[in-house]
């Protein structure tokens, strides 16, 4: 039986939303295609008519780091995660005049003010928006990309790329992935009770 804070935290990091139809599907950059795979699908199924792939590369490495799945079919040459995952999508039917290019955030939060940015200066407005992005990633993207768009309706929708709400705890990779990010989330919400302290004062 699972411990019921295991349960807490499994239940706080996987979040999942209904979806319905949105304006766009926001796709936070990463190496792994299975989230442009996943936003091409609910493109063809009519979710939605933009597709935002963000990112450079990690702030950290300082340069792309390569495909991490099914390098037989996206085996291009990608200066940047936005090139890989525009690819992605093209392989996967989607126009390329329906994805923007967002193509210098370095890490999630900026991935989500840059999109906002990319938005403004193409002049298009938007009320719902789909995230996908990975599993473990869910609440910290939903934390990020709702702070920088508190106007918009917005749907996370996990997908699986390893690490998943079933399998987190079977394997020392899963559970540190979901433990990190209960740091990464506290710290944020931190931040964020700060600011609401400050504006109060």
């Amino acid at each position: 039986m699972k411990r019921k804070y295991l349960q807490d935290i499994e239940d706080f990091i996987f979040v999942e939303d209904k979806l319905e139809p949105a304006d766009i599907i926001f796709i936070p950059g990463n190496g792994f295609p299975q989230m442009a795979e996943e936003a091409a699908k609910l493109y063809h199924q009519g979710l939605a008519k933009w597709l935002l792939p963000s990112g450079k590369y990690s702030i950290n490495l300082g340069h792309f780091a390569g495909v991490v799945s099914k390098q037989e079919k996206y085996n291009g040459s990608y200066e940047t995660e936005w090139d890989f995952l525009k690819d992605v999508l093209i392989k996967n039917g989607v126009p390329e005049s329906c994805i923007l290019k967002e193509n210098q955030a370095t890490y999630t939060y900026e991935n989500a003010i840059l999109s906002k940015k990319c938005l403004e200066q193409n002049e298009i407005s938007i009320k719902k928006a789909i995230v996908c992005c990975h599993a473990f990633h869910a609440r910290r993207c939903q934390i990020y990309y709702e702070q920088i768009f508190p106007e918009v309706t917005l749907m996370i929708h996990p997908v699986d790329t390893g690490i998943t709400k079933e399998n987190w705890l079977h394997s020392d990779e899963g559970a540190q992935k979901v433990f990190g990010e209960i740091e990464r989330c506290g710290i944020q919400m931190w931040m964020i009770w700060d600011e609401i302290k400050q504006l109060e004062l």
